[in-house]
């Protein structure tokens, strides 16, 4: 018998919103232009950095792994990296109000439903905290978000899976009682470590990624009117054309 769905837990970027390629990409590119900086992250070489959980992290690898040598990185490598962290969030932000980058397909109808049946909605992202409140207040409107868990709220970032076992903690919920919609290979990981049924939705950048341990991947949550492409399912999975809260549930009690 599958136990009861509880909570339903999404990351955000690739997820809710495609915002690797198009928005935090170009807004990082950005920053270093503002900042006088010498780098122009292009799509193949941003693929490589999203390895990495965190906006900082991934800065800071670039930096190291380059030979990057600017003066006030080498004055205050932490502070010269958080200054452009924080300009890169600014332009992000603005792209999210001014809404240049929508919401992916079924992303608003299935929490609608999630709010809806009464189980308990979060966020869950490496991104900072306040571009996850711009696109929750921004894109989600007249949605209820239960919890959000961005930025650096954990010390360990996916893969590990800390930010998932927190989401638990703060929702009261134990293993096999909730789901994770994620898109990349850290996520997966991180979330099926914590013990959650996964649903992988793939974008361009992650669709050839390791996300095998989901119990589904598709290219996008779908509607009932413009069904999901399938990409791999598990075997007991009644599939319909698009996720919804039932097909959450159904994936709980598979092995």
């Amino acid at each position: 018998m599958n136990t009861a769905l509880k909570a339903v837990f999404f990351d955000q970027d690739g997820v809710i919103v495609d915002t690797e390629k198009d928005g935090h990409r170009v807004s990082f590119n950005k920053a270093f232009a503002e900042f006088g900086i010498n780098a122009e992250w292009d799509v193949e070489t941003y693929h490589k950095l999203l390895q990495i959980g965190g906006g900082k992290e991934r800065i800071k690898h670039y930096f190291q792994t380059s030979g990057y040598a600017g003066k006030e990185y080498a004055a205050d490598p932490d502070g010269f990296v958080k200054a452009i962290h924080k300009r890169k969030t600014d332009i992000f932000i603005d792209m999210i109000r001014t809404k240049q980058l929508p919401l992916r397909p079924g992303i608003y109808r299935l929490m609608k439903e999630i709010k809806a049946k009464g189980l308990l909605l979060g966020i869950c992202t490496t991104s900072a905290e306040d571009s996850a409140r711009a696109v929750v207040e921004n894109l989600l409107t007249g949605i209820e978000v239960d919890i959000l868990l961005a930025g650096d709220i954990v010390k360990k970032k996916k893969p590990d899976p800390e930010i998932y076992l927190l989401a638990m903690e703060k929702a009261g919920v134990r293993k096999g009682e909730f789901a994770v919609v994620e898109d990349s290979a850290i996520g997966v990981a991180a979330a099926v470590s914590a013990g959650a049924a996964v649903v992988a939705t793939v974008n361009d950048y992650t669709r050839d990624e390791a996300v095998d341990a989901a119990k589904i991947i598709v290219d996008c949550l779908g509607e009932p009117d413009r069904p999901a492409q399938c990409l791999r399912r598990s075997p007991s999975a009644a599939f319909k054309g698009y996720i919804d809260v039932a097909f959450l549930a159904s994936l709980l009690g598979e092995k």
